[in-house]
């Protein structure tokens, strides 16, 4: 299992490793851990597990530097990148790994990268008919303040085009804080994604593939903040995940039609977890965004959600494992 790497999530992908540690099958699977540091270096990490809890495994005893990893992941037989974010799941260590042709859990390069990169993911997504939020994709500091407040109006969302669990996300009221949004959202991408802001209730639902595409009940998410941002999502405590969402059975069948179209349109593989807004006063449902390494944490989506349709997370890796 390969987790960290230079990002942003590096802390989240250390929970995420932790609870697969935990629940993996050894009587089926002998693993190896092996972390990546900020700088891209490998380690072998055999210790106490709450140095992943705190993310300072770096700092643990038994950790050893791999001096030649493609020789090191060669003897293996499946690899399980549970590596967020940027460098882990946009594609470029797929891309590392389907070179050397090594098996691993979860989608290709191709998938990786639409599935990271919100640009072009939304283009997919409209180009399937599947709803979205307006929206505008600029290039800092190539954009136009006068388009986007002509265009879609206030208040707006500001998030980074490649990134995950809701970093470098703020909402702005005025042009100003337009202007700051996009000047701090920069130094996480230099695309970036406008959105108009919109109430509606925060749904997501998990895709696993096992022989065929399963997806499960429906999880909504009551955040403590105005929106889902890092802090409700990792931090607060105030947060809820309610699962079931208690919704129409039309809009129920509708999101589990649009995951399932575009998990596979983007030829996503073995799992990912889709969110969507839904605006109850005007019945309407807009696909988000979907994540192709959803977090794995002990307080994550993608795992609650299956272990509620009584998939437990150790039959979770096990069916991950199976159809790499």
């Amino acid at each position: 299992m390969l987790f960290g790497g230079n990002s942003s999530e590096h802390y989240i992908s250390c929970l995420s490793a932790k609870t697969i540690i935990e629940n993996i099958d050894q009587t089926k699977y002998d693993l190896t851990v092996v972390g990546i540091d900020n700088n891209s270096h490998f380690y072998i990490f055999n210790d106490e597990l709450s140095y992943l809890d705190k993310g300072t495994w770096k700092e643990a005893e038994n950790i050893h530097l791999i001096s030649n990893i493609i020789n090191y992941i060669a003897q293996f037989d499946i690899v399980f990148p549970i590596t967020h974010g940027n460098y882990g799941e946009d594609g470029k260590l797929q891309g590392f790994l389907d070179f050397f042709n090594f098996k691993y859990v979860g989608s290709k390069t191709l998938a990786s990268a639409i599935g990271m990169n919100k640009s072009i993911a939304k283009m997919i997504f409209n180009y399937l008919n599947i709803p979205q939020v307006p929206h505008l994709t600029i290039e800092y500091p190539k954009y136009s303040i006068k388009k986007i407040i002509k265009e879609i109006g206030f208040p707006l969302i500001v998030k980074p085009a490649n990134g995950g669990s809701s970093i470098g996300i703020s909402k702005v009221n005025n042009k100003n804080e337009l202007i700051n949004a996009i000047e701090e959202t920069s130094s996480y991408d230099n695309v970036i994604i406008i959105e108009k802001f919109i109430i509606a209730r925060e749904l997501e639902c998990s895709v696993l593939e096992n022989k065929k595409l399963v997806v499960s009940s429906i999880g909504e998410i009551v955040p403590i903040s105005e929106f889902y941002d890092y802090s409700a999502k990792y931090e607060s405590k105030e947060s809820k995940l309610l699962i079931p969402a208690k919704l129409p059975k039309g809009v129920n069948n509708t999101i589990k039609k649009y995951a399932k179209l575009a998990f596979n349109n983007i030829n996503g593989k073995g799992y990912a977890r889709v969110d969507f807004f839904y605006d109850e006063v005007n019945n309407k449902i807009y696909l988000n965004e979907i994540n192709t390494i959803p977090g794995f944490t002990n307080i994550s989506m993608f795992p609650q959600l299956l272990t509620f349709d009584t998939i437990s997370l150790s039959e979770i890796i096990t069916i991950l494992i199976e159809n790499a």
